[in-house]
């Protein structure tokens, strides 16, 4: 079934970015963050087509160098501080499919924030959706915190944990495992995406990918942080 179906991956890459300035071809132990999942997404050879979907020109160029298509330029009101993902995913789609005759089955996103990811991580989350077949897949991590046991929601002027369960939970271990999503990998059906302004249905799927290869790049600190893991495992 794998072989008889298109896969797309789109890159989403704004140029705009307040908490880093141009975050994602800023250098990430001497290459662009951006590079590192373009060339990732280079080694999982079922992809039909690596696309980045970006606002700029620089980070248009840098993609470029690295082996990725960037067949249009994603117009401004898509590329915006509140631009939700969703849509820029769909304009992608909708623009292949109408200005190049272009089509595919499934849709991979893959966020440049998060340069750990392997291919296998990406493989797992495909595997799923051709195995399983929801309209989602995503990528997930062991949560720090569980809403059983230490997170907490204040309402008028009181705190209360966020879930409650019939008996009470005095270790973070007896509590039901929870996830958080890593922002790494979403593998969506084409007809799914194109109709939904949510990953969230009542088919949706996610695979847990280690700790070590969910680091999301956000703050100057996670630069840093991640180009210390990077030297230490001799890795580029």
């Amino acid at each position: 079934m794998l072989n008889k179906m298109r896969i797309l991956a789109i890159i989403c890459a704004r140029g705009g970015s307040k908490g880093v300035p141009n975050k994602n071809i800023r250098l990430l132990n001497g290459k662009p963050l951006i590079a590192y999942t373009i060339e990732c997404a280079k080694k999982y050879t079922k992809f039909d087509r690596i696309i980045v979907s970006t606002d700029s020109p620089k980070i248009a160029e840098v993609a470029k160098q690295y082996g990725a298509d960037v067949p249009f330029l994603r117009p401004k009101e898509l590329a915006t501080d509140t631009s939700p993902k969703i849509p820029v995913l769909q304009h992608a789609v909708r623009y292949l499919e109408q200005e190049e005759n272009d089509h595919y089955d499934l849709i991979v996103d893959l966020d440049p924030t998060s340069p750990l990811r392997i291919v296998e991580d990406i493989e797992n989350c495909v595997n799923k959706m051709i195995e399983k077949n929801p309209n989602v897949v995503f990528s997930v991590t062991p949560a720090h915190k569980n809403p059983y046991f230490n997170m907490v929601e204040e309402k008028d002027g009181k705190v209360y944990l966020c879930k409650k369960l019939d008996r009470p939970i005095t270790r973070r271990q007896d509590a039901p495992t929870v996830y958080a999503m890593n922002a790494s990998i979403y593998v969506y059906k084409k007809d799914f995406l194109l109709n939904t302004d949510s990953v969230f249905s009542n088919n949706t799927m996610a695979v847990v990918m280690p700790e070590e290869h969910s680091i999301d790049i956000d703050r100057p600190i996670d630069f840093e942080f991640v180009e210390f893991l990077m030297k230490r495992n001799n890795t580029n």
